[in-house]
């Protein structure tokens, strides 16, 4: 007689009582699960639309357009010599990437309330691929850049503008410190929007103000000297700044600044972490 089958091991998932135990190995095993909601997140953004991806695009263009007609045509101000176009999309190219990260993963419990109900996975599972999947958008703004920036060489006026050298290989290190500071600051935010739906409301206008205190709009320069301490306090400060240097070689934000911004990534990250995971261990028990 052929042996019985043996009923598979049972597996017992209890929730940790540590504050900093964060299991990544689980991370590691579900990374198919992570691809498939990568591609859900994408999907899902555009279906049904009759441009697609092309808002990729346009979002970025359209916004530089009017920062470039309202702030330096109309306001007048100063790009330091850079052209309007390019300094503007050098901007948003930064901004957008940690504004689409902070807001796809400040929405991750509340957003995957259903999902977490039916079946475990590690909670950070939802985060990790929102923040992966808005890397498409941003490769495809970067193009985008790229192109005006090609012409502005070729139209034979380069003033303003560096010519492309080693800086440009520093550009993925800024993305992933773009990528840690909105998954950071998302990660609090999500926690505080399971429990208070009203910052749902605020959080765009949140953000909105968020961008006009960076410099985007502005070059760093034009903040007075005597209200850099409070600009260097807002972390995405260095990073945009640190942008423009990478590929128009105009960024002046001193290396204190950048250095105080990775640590204050590193606090928001750590704080993060810590209070999504407290949070998703009973979130599903009380929404």
């Amino acid at each position: 007689m052929p042996d019985p089958i043996e009923p598979p091991p049972a597996v017992t998932i209890r929730p940790t009582r540590s504050w900093v135990d964060f299991d990544w190995r689980s991370l590691v095993a579900y990374r198919d699960l992570i691809s498939l909601l990568v591609q859900r997140d994408f999907t899902a953004r555009y279906k049904q639309t009759v441009l697609g991806p092309l808002w990729y695009i346009l979002n970025p263009f359209i916004t530089t357009l009017v920062f470039t007609v309202v702030f330096s045509r109309i306001m007048g101000i100063s790009t330091d010599g850079t052209p309007p176009m390019l300094f503007y999309l050098c901007g948003m190219l930064g901004w957008s990437y940690f504004s689409n990260v902070l807001g796809a993963t400040s929405n991750s419990l509340a957003g995957n309330a259903g999902l977490f109900s039916k079946v475990y996975f590690p909670r950070l599972v939802p985060p990790i691929a929102a923040t992966l999947s808005n890397l498409l958008a941003l490769g495809v703004q970067l193009a985008t850049f790229l192109v005006f920036y090609t012409q502005q060489l070729l139209s034979g006026a380069p003033d303003g503008i560096a010519a492309p050298g080693w800086r440009w290989l520093l550009f993925p290190l800024l993305a992933v410190h773009m990528a840690l500071l909105g998954l950071g600051v998302g990660l609090v935010l999500s926690t505080l929007t399971a429990k208070y739906r009203d910052l749902q409301h605020i959080q765009g206008f949140l953000v909105q103000l968020w961008m006009y205190a960076t410099p985007v709009i502005y070059p760093y320069s034009r903040i007075p000297v005597e209200w850099r301490w409070i600009a260097a306090l807002n972390p995405m400060t260095a990073v945009i700044e640190a942008t423009r240097w990478v590929f128009l070689g105009t960024g002046s934000v001193p290396s204190s600044t950048y250095l105080l911004s990775l640590v204050l990534t590193g606090g928001l990250l750590a704080l993060g972490l810590i209070v999504y995971q407290r949070a998703a261990r009973t979130f599903v028990d009380t929404v």
